[in-house]
């Protein structure tokens, strides 16, 4: 099963680029081509991308990858999906960062910021 970041990764390359290989696309998702052959062929098997070939191309075994409509849906959730995640992340980063600062004027405050302290 594709996690949402490779899934939401996969099918917008594919919706930018559908001309890339399986090679051009491991290298853009740093994935092995193993795992990319395995993705690809998840997603064909679930009807969201079919595979075609570039009729007037010499080389028989150059291949697009298209979306479906189902692909297409499917990308539109699985964005909704990431973008939700990654707000979420964002948002408790955010926390961190406020903890964090509050941490480092209390340090401030008392005087041990001066980057002498015990380690």
């Amino acid at each position: 099963m594709l996690d949402d970041a490779t899934r939401y990764q996969l099918l917008k390359l594919l919706t930018e680029h559908p001309e890339m290989t399986q090679r051009d696309l491991s290298a853009a998702m740093s994935i092995s081509l193993g795992k990319t052959n395995y993705c690809l062929k998840a997603l064909v098997e679930k009807g969201l991308v079919k595979m075609g070939n570039f009729r007037n191309n010499p080389d028989k075994g150059v291949y697009a990858y298209l979306l479906t409509p189902e692909g297409v849906q499917e990308k539109a959730r699985v964005t909704v999906r990431f973008l939700h995640r990654k707000m979420a992340e964002y948002d408790a980063l955010q926390a961190e960062i406020a903890a964090l600062r509050r941490e480092v004027d209390g340090l401030s405050s008392s005087g041990l910021d001066s980057g002498r302290g015990a380690a």
